[in-house]
């Protein structure tokens, strides 16, 4: 192909060369050989198969499989996988060190085409650029620099340790959680898809997708939210719990971490608990004046059971700290037992579950009796045990406060007698019972009036009657609110109260819906009937009633 002066030329030019190319390169320079032809001789004589990136579209899950980083040191791009074997375009077939170090590097099989260079660098910046742009786009957001993660001393190496590769993803990992915070998110959900990394955001209830990393940051993004939550990152096949806190400014933020491997990749949930927004004041909790009247009685009996009741995610916690907060005095001693204990209350004591030195609910209840406490709040009763010992607890002069997973109010009582609770010691300790929904609020900024469709009428059984005489709203949706057209929450409430008659049908052991339709005799309000009083205020919409409850005949 070539001449021995053009080696001789090519070989003093490579000598004389501080950019170090070597001779074949002058050899091509010179136009003494055509690149492509010395590639499909180079490519035969070591066993590799020719390839043109031109016109071939590489699937996005390929791309995501080499880290941007990788692709432009070792000069590569992949190009298809089959069978969990991996195929990268490479301009050099010679180079079989740098096959059998992205072999390691990228944990699997290998194998290369060649491509010609300049192909090659065509296609990493046709398939790469667009992810880099956004990665700085987000890592360069200047409210990341106002963060702090809050560490002990002994953490401070592994969690704050930071260099030129792990600062990019320590920004990334502390704006997904600014971000969140910034929109007032109760949740972010990290979650591994086959060919994506999805990042979204539970806002007033409902889950908004928000703009994630790259699907090849995966495993890096993960190992860093699990250093800041101080969980093993070397372990990957069970589930792990942790902490993170964070300093915004001048407000601090815990948020609860959970980690679940899935078939891509770890799970990981992070509740976020600002200690700012707690609303501890039960007026602004959305009761109306009658119900607002109600608990303020319940929760001033000298003794008893109170539970509230609902989904994970209703409030239920809210409502308790905001019942402690009003009822803690200097004259009363108050005792809670959480799991986990999500806000620290002035003036409470408050003790952690700790199930690794067997602290169940039961056993630290058990402790509490002995510290002679007025009040007392179990997070949850889950077992007949913890349920017994509350019960005894609220006979012996105890005002307990507890939470249990119920759909309605009168179906905590089938649930404690379920659990095994004799129905004589259910009707004598219960004295109220609180369901509980959080109903999402009409946008103000683009509220309009709104008309009920066929559809909402039916599902709510309105009549002409009552839609002549009752206006009802909807959000337009605007930026205000995500385009969602609702912004905020508002509770709605179920309050059962423990009346003689309904004490009589617990001691016989009858149904809950002979329960339920004699408490609505007495004049329960149901969660739909709550609902609907906050849909005619404009409160809410009748959209958000008909999702968030119940008919009171299923």
């Amino acid at each position: 192909m070539v001449t021995p002066e053009q080696i001789s030329q090519a070989r003093t030019s490579a000598a004389e060369d501080t950019e170090e190319r070597d001779a074949i390169d002058f050899l091509i320079e010179m136009q003494a050989i055509n690149e492509e032809e010395l590639l499909a001789m180079l490519a035969q004589q070591y066993g590799m198969e020719m390839m043109s990136l031109e016109g071939y579209d590489i699937p996005q899950e390929v791309v995501s499989s080499v880290s941007v980083e990788v692709a432009r040191y070792y000069h590569i791009v992949p190009v298809a996988r089959h069978n969990d074997v991996l195929t990268v375009a490479m301009s050099d077939p010679s180079d079989m060190e740098k096959l059998d170090t992205l072999r390691y590097l990228l944990g699997g099989d290998v194998e290369a085409v060649a491509v010609p260079a300049k192909q090659i660098e065509k296609a990493i910046d046709k398939y790469y650029v667009e992810d880099e742009e956004r990665l700085k786009a987000m890592i360069n957001d200047k409210d990341v620099n106002s963060v702090e993660v809050l560490v002990s001393e002994d953490e401070e190496t592994n969690v704050g340790a930071m260099d030129d590769d792990t600062i990019p993803i320590i920004r990334l990992a502390t704006k997904v959680i600014v971000d969140a915070y910034k929109m007032k998110a109760s949740d972010i959900h990290l979650e591994p898809m086959e060919k994506r990394y999805r990042i979204r955001y539970r806002i007033d209830g409902s889950l908004r997708e928000v703009e994630g990393p790259p699907k090849y940051l995966q495993a890096n993004f993960t190992s860093r939210i699990k250093i800041m939550s101080r969980m093993d990152i070397t372990e990957k096949r069970i589930p792990q719990d942790g902490r993170i806190q964070i300093s915004v400014g001048d407000k601090d933020i815990d948020l609860r971490v959970s980690s679940i491997p899935t078939v891509f990749g770890e799970s990981i949930v992070m509740r976020i608990l600002d200690k700012a927004s707690i609303q501890l004041d039960i007026p602004k909790l959305g009761f109306y004046a009658d119900d607002l009247d109600l608990v303020n009685k319940i929760i001033n009996y000298p003794d008893g059971i109170f539970l509230v009741t609902g989904p994970t995610g209703s409030g239920k916690t809210t409502s308790l700290y905001a019942f402690l907060n009003t009822i803690n005095t200097p004259a009363r001693k108050l005792i809670t037992v959480e799991d986990p204990v999500e806000y620290q209350l002035p003036g409470i004591n408050q003790v952690q579950v700790d199930r690794h030195v067997d602290m169940t609910f039961a056993a630290a209840l058990r402790s509490m009796l002995r510290q002679a406490p007025n009040i007392i709040m179990v997070g949850e009763i889950r077992d007949v045990e913890t349920a017994e010992i509350a019960i005894n607890a609220s006979l012996t002069g105890h005002l307990v406060f507890s939470t249990l997973h119920t759909n309605d109010a009168p179906g905590a009582v089938t649930r404690l007698v379920d659990m095994g609770v004799k129905p004589f010691l259910v009707a004598t300790s219960l004295r109220a019972v609180m369901a509980q929904r959080l109903l999402r609020r009409v946008c103000k900024e683009c509220r309009q009036e709104h008309t009920p469709t066929a559809g909402e009428i039916r599902m709510l059984d309105l009549s002409p009657e009552y839609l002549a005489n009752h206006k009802f709203y909807k959000g337009k949706g605007c930026p205000v609110c995500g385009y969602t057209g609702y912004k905020g929450r508002i509770g709605i409430y179920e309050i059962f109260l423990i009346t003689e008659d309904v004490g009589r049908l617990i001691f016989a052991n009858e149904t809950s819906g002979r329960i339920r339709e004699q408490a609505r005799r007495n004049g329960m309000r149901s969660l739909r009937d709550d609902a609907m009083r906050k849909a005619e205020a404009g409160i809410s919409s009748l959209e958000e009633v008909i999702f968030v409850t119940l008919r009171d005949d299923t």
